[in-house]
Formats: structure tokens, C-alpha cells, sequence
């Protein structure tokens, strides 16, 4: 496994472990809690040390499964988890919430849930319209100085929103989705984040494991599993989309690699300041994602892959898209 340096100063490997779908999001017929403690057992030895969670998975219980997993191994990771998708200063549910109240709420729930007296790298879930940012990292910073937590996040924060706050307190990392078929951050977030020497941490970068090319019918999902939900999942754009799914699969052939494989790669090679998540809760699945880390995608094959046709349909619904700054 390599190496790299988010912000220039947080040493995570090339690759993290995201770990939402092992408790939330994708279906609870499928919940296996042993099997997704011996997924993030493994991914230690195969020598991961980033482990992402949030608060408002489960809500919370990711936060204790990923606490009950790292039990006598937490000084072989670097832990983030993320706050502001639950009030806890009585605001109305689904209300985003980042004042310093609720945040100082936020830390303490998560660090008794993760078993841990700090986390590594703490993000702000979404940017919260109701307070101010400098008010948000401006109570985070007071947390770094009493060891509460190390480094301060973004998620799906944009760029004015990150210039704001990294003039309050030094950002370690954004994190946004980022893959084969979600390339928004491109354009402008990506420069930005490079002119500040702030790091880029994709998450869904197998396009919710659609870009596997495992998904061949919406029918395979669980009724519970919110990709139902997704415009990318549904009818017509489903159809459309598998095409996309299948390009990759060729260029896969071509590689000699899995699809999954080819789309981590991909990401990659876009450079070292990049680190995706993929998330999983299979140890084979997880073992596939980390062959990507010794994968190298010829001109020929990062040229096709550059050139996929667009995915049709929003990467989340028009609700979530909202709580999305550009």
C-alpha cells in the first residue's frame, strides 16, 4: 500500500475505507455487523489506515460498529468522522446544523462512540446556510487546541465557502464525490484546493457500485436501499447509465483488472492529493478495491476512460443536491 499526505501533513494510505453502507443507505436485509468488523480488520493488515464514518450513519451506529471494530487498534488508523446532518440544538429534523453549540455536542457523541479521546479528521458533513463558517471552523479550531480532534474537513463545500474558512484555520481536506461519472469538482474545486495545499478525499468512487458493473437491474436492490431513490438508478437513466457501466468493463478486459479496479485507478492517477474511500462491507470486495493501489492504466486506457460517455440523471436526488455548494 502507498502513502500520501492530505493537506500536506496527515499521512493516510492511497486508499481509505468508507464504511456508511455497513450500516446504512444500501439495504438492511444485507447487514452483516461481523462480517463488516472483519472487512475493517482486514483492511488493516492489507495496511489501510483511513477509516471514514459520520454521526448521521444509522444514524450513530456506524460510529459504534466502526468503534467496536478499531477496539486495541486505533493507533494503526487515522479516523474521521463527520457532524451537522443532526441538530442537537433543537433545530428541526433533517435541518443541517453546524453552530458551535451543536458541534460541541456533535464531538463528544461521536468520540464516546468511537471509543477514542480524539478523532483524526473531523469534518463538517454540509455547509450549514443558518451560521456562519468562520463561527463553524472558529469552534473547531478551539477543539484542535484542547485535543479533541487533529484536523479540521469540509464535505461538498465550495469554494468561496473554503476560502472563508481556511483563512479561520488551516483545512486538511475536502471531501466530495468524485469518480468516473462525477466530475464536478473539476472545474473549479480542484484548482482551489491544489492553490491552497488543501487535500481531496473522494467518496463514491465506484459511482455507488454502479461503475462495478455488478448492478445490471434496479430489481437487484434491497426495498430499503436508497440508490432506488437515486436519478442515476432510475428508469430510463438506469438503462442509459449501464452503457457507461460497460465501457468500463471493456477497458477492464483490456487491463486486465476488474472494473472496480479500473475506476479506483482512474482516480489515482488523477494525483497523489487525491485519496478515495470506496465503501464496503465484504472482505472480498475489499480486497479487489485495494488490488487498484498497484494497478497502472496505460495513456491508451486513461484517454478511453477520460472520454466515457456523461452519465445520465444527478448524482443525488434534487433534495440532497441542494445541501451541495459548487
Amino acid at each position: 500500500m502507498h502513502y500520501v499526505k492530505l493537506g500536506g501533513r496527515l499521512d493516510v494510505s492511497r486508499i481509505g475505507l468508507g464504511t456508511m453502507g455497513m450500516s446504512f443507505a444500501y439495504g438492511s436485509a444485507g447487514r452483516d455487523d461481523a462480517e463488516s468488523v472483519r472487512t475493517i480488520h482486514r483492511a488493516l493488515d492489507l495496511g489501510v489506515t483511513f477509516v471514514d464514518t459520520a454521526e448521521v450513519y444509522g444514524p450513530y451506529v456506524n460510529e459504534e460498529l466502526v468503534g467496536q471494530a478499531l477496539r486495541g487498534r486505533r493507533d494503526q488508523v487515522v479516523l474521521a468522522t463527520k457532524f451537522g446532518m443532526i441538530s442537537h440544538t433543537g433545530r428541526a429534523p433533517g435541518t443541517l446544523d453546524s453552530s458551535p453549540d451543536s458541534l460541541r455536542v456533535a464531538v463528544d457523541g461521536s468520540l464516546r462512540r468511537l471509543g477514542t479521546d480524539y478523532i483524526d479528521l473531523y469534518y463538517q458533513h454540509r455547509v450549514d446556510p443558518a451560521t456562519p463558517i468562520e463561527d463553524t471552523i472558529g469552534a473547531l479550531a478551539e477543539l484542535v487546541a484542547a485535543g479533541k480532534i487533529r484536523y479540521i474537513g469540509l464535505s461538498e463545500a465550495g469554494v468561496r465557502t473554503i476560502r472563508r474558512a481556511h483563512a479561520v484555520h488551516p483545512i486538511t481536506a475536502v471531501q466530495s464525490e468524485y469518480s468516473l461519472w462525477t466530475r464536478d469538482s473539476e472545474p473549479e474545486r480542484l484548482p482551489l484546493l491544489r492553490e491552497l495545499g488543501i487535500g481531496f478525499v473522494a467518496y463514491s468512487p465506484l459511482g455507488r457500485g454502479f461503475l462495478t458493473g455488478a448492478i445490471r437491474s434496479v430489481d437487484s436492490l434491497a426495498a430499503d436501499d436508497t440508490r432506488r431513490s437515486n436519478p442515476r438508478f432510475a428508469g430510463e437513466n438506469f438503462d442509459a447509465n449501464l452503457a457507461l457501466a460497460d465501457e468500463v468493463r471493456q477497458i477492464a478486459a483490456d487491463a486486465g483488472a476488474t472494473p472496480a479496479q479500473v475506476a479506483l485507478a482512474w482516480l489515482l492517477s488523477r494525483g497523489d492529493d487525491i485519496v478515495p474511500i470506496p465503501g464496503t462491507k465484504r472482505v472480498s470486495r475489499l480486497e479487489e478495491n485495494i488490488g487498484a493501489d498497484g494497478l497502472t492504466l496505460t495513456a491508451d486506457q486513461l484517454a478511453r476512460l477520460d472520454g466515457l460517455t456523461p452519465p445520465a440523471g444527478d448524482h443525488h436526488t434534487a433534495a440532497q443536491m441542494r445541501m451541495i455548494e459548487l
